[in-house]
């Protein structure tokens, strides 16, 4: 019996995305119809999984961790659009597809969505997308080799960075001073003060200011 599958496709970069959806309509299968959506945007992916969440929902959602945020700035990455989703379509599979590799940005990605498949942009090929998509569908999770190497050598990291840590780091990095920042976080400065000293120690950041906290922060994926 042929099924009709769902898909969303988030990234950026519209090449990117038309190479994702060429490799999957590529899939010769007379057990299913795929019915691809894409979105180039947090705001764009966002109203269509809302959508999605009172209509038919989405089998399968491929997400860029890397992508501009939402116009309120409440949604800052894939990373959150991916706990969105966990929320809003419990039951749809997750993909990350990311370009970062670094151990601790990936530990958190898996701790914060774990995801039901997870590739990293340099092991992506097109068979290697359409064999991760058919694993997700039938018996999940896919991992590509640079996850699944770096999970083997148990070398990550178990700092985890929440979405308040996140938020704080992406609002200091549009020059927002720590005093004005409990006017988007709903935290008292102090406890504002205490998370970003906790920051500086999970990123061994021993400077004063903020421009080495960010600095390593960018360097590990998070901005």
């Amino acid at each position: 019996m042929n099924k009709d599958i769902k898909v969303l496709i988030v990234d950026d970069h519209p090449m990117i995305i038309e190479g994702y959806k060429n490799a999957l309509l590529g899939i010769n299968s007379d057990e299913m119809t795929l019915r691809i959506d894409t979105s180039d945007s947090c705001d764009g992916a966002y109203a269509k999984i809302k959508n999605a969440s009172t209509g038919t929902p989405y089998d399968v959602i491929f997400l860029d961790i890397k992508l501009p945020p939402s116009s309120d700035g409440k949604i800052i990455s894939g990373e959150d659009l991916g706990i969105k989703v966990k929320e809003l379509l419990p039951d749809t599979k997750v993909v990350i597809l990311t370009m970062f590799n670094n151990n601790f940005r990936i530990h958190n990605i898996l701790k914060n969505i774990n995801p039901d498949g997870f590739l990293v942009k340099s092991d992506v090929t097109s068979d290697e997308l359409m064999r991760a998509f058919q694993v997700v569908l039938t018996d999940p999770p896919y991992y590509s080799h640079t996850v699944t190497k770096l999970l083997r050598t148990r070398i990550i990291n178990e700092v985890v960075l929440d979405d308040i840590d996140r938020n704080i780091l992406f609002h200091l990095s549009k020059g927002i001073k720590t005093k004005n920042l409990t006017e988007y976080i709903p935290l008292s400065l102090a406890a504002i003060e205490k998370r970003k000293r906790h920051l500086k120690e999970v990123f061994d950041v021993e400077k004063k200011g903020d421009e080495s906290l960010l600095e390593q922060a960018r360097n590990t994926g998070f901005l």
